[in-house]
């Protein structure tokens, strides 16, 4: 089949991840952009892309481009495409616009132009119109303008990949689930060593890190993709991607463990495993961190603790100073890993990092921040290594 060209857009610093998977799908000419990878394949490819990838938020698929001199030329330009080749008059849309440097002084406005032009299209070529819908569009459209140049894509996910469909409830600050795969993936975690998260809250973390270790693909609980809605969407095609994906689901050996002192939390979390039916994949524990029984052996924590932004802890310092204690305390032999905004308070945790990974959760600039944890100095451990 012939190759065509998209753009998968993620989060910042999950770039060189979503390269991997996409790699890793056989997608070819990989490029890696800004919150964005390039990359092209066939109908399959964009199906599995959508399908599998855990660190996309949006497959999109360039479908126009032109130079305008002004408004009037540009509402031309997008009337003259021939829609109708892509869908059908009875479905409804919406428009995003995304712009710098132009002409036009107002995102919201080109998104209404560009409607209407289409609108206008329909209505010349079928003496019908499609609808207008902004929550849940059949076909959502992409419009970039820098300067004098317009992109139109067609996003074939529909809404945000990071709606697993799984997720029923939520707590306070819950992590975005592409940045929680991410996180997981960016880890080096093994899926063979047991995975602890001493503040889970409402379980991203430990949802992400089962559907890693049983190959299960991103998008196996949600309803539907944005592609569906095209005129060339190929259902046999569609269910063939599917099942090769759903045949690589296995089973894992290792523990995936969570915990927090609130008993809410931990009611969230039971919810969400349980309407993903990964509950008898984790294990949850109403306790603190402080006091919880971390396993003598070797294991590995990822874990998002309060910042201090909408949750609100009495001392956020000493909260960061209990967490470093206790891991040099209870957690020897262990790899631990923490996204924080709170760049003071990371300090307090008394180890030395061994890696930081600038990411964002939402709007806050965070680092994911690796410490490795052993018995003794790190002179002793040198030491021994050596002897």
């Amino acid at each position: 089949m012939d190759q065509i060209p998209y753009i998968a857009k993620t989060q910042f610093g999950l770039e060189e991840v979503l390269a991997d998977e996409l790699q890793a799908l056989g997608a070819k000419q990989i490029e890696v952009l800004h919150r964005a990878v390039s990359f092209t394949g066939d109908l399959a490819m964009m199906y599995a892309a959508n399908y599998c990838c855990r660190t996309a938020l949006h497959i999109l698929m360039p479908v126009l481009e032109f130079k305008f001199r002004d408004k009037e030329q540009f509402f031309e330009k997008i009337k003259e495409f021939e829609w109708a080749d892509v869908f059908t008059d009875d479905k409804t849309m919406s428009v995003d616009t995304v712009m710098s440097d132009s002409i036009f002084t107002n995102s919201h406005y080109v998104s209404l132009y560009c409607k209407d032009a289409i609108v206008d299209y329909f209505r010349d070529k079928f003496n019908r119109r499609p609808s207008v819908e902004l929550e849940n569009p059949d076909i959502k459209i992409h419009i970039h303008i820098r300067g004098h140049e317009c992109s139109v894509a067609l996003d074939s996910s529909g809404g945000s990949l990071h709606r697993r469909g799984y997720r029923i409830k939520q707590g306070m600050a819950p992590l975005s689930e592409v940045l929680a795969a991410g996180m997981i993936l960016l880890s080096g975690w093994d899926r063979k060593t047991d995975l602890y998260d001493p503040m889970c809250g409402s379980g991203t973390l430990l949802s992400e890190a089962a559907m890693i270790a049983g190959n299960i693909p991103a998008g196996y609980y949600r309803r539907g993709f944005g592609f569906q809605n095209w005129n060339n969407f190929d259902a046999e095609l569609w269910q063939q991607v599917k099942r090769d994906a759903d045949d690589k689901i296995c089973e894992f050996d290792c523990q995936i463990v969570g915990c927090d002192v609130s008993e809410v939390a931990i009611a969230v979390s039971q919810a969400n495993l349980v309407n993903a039916k990964l509950h008898k994949d984790v294990t949850l524990y109403e306790s603190d961190f402080r006091t919880f029984n971390f396993p003598k052996k070797k294991g590995f924590i990822i874990t998002n603790p309060p910042y201090g932004e909408r949750l609100q802890p009495d001392d956020i310092v000493q909260l960061y100073r209990d967490l470093g204690d206790t891991l040099k305390r209870n957690c020897a032999g262990y790899v631990a890993w923490i996204i924080s905004s709170h760049f003071d308070a990371l300090k307090f945790v008394g180890l030395k990092p061994s890696k930081k990974i600038p990411l964002f959760n939402g709007p806050l600039d965070c680092r994911f921040v690796r410490f490795e944890l052993f018995q003794g100095s790190l002179k002793e451990k040198k030491e021994r290594e050596n002897s």
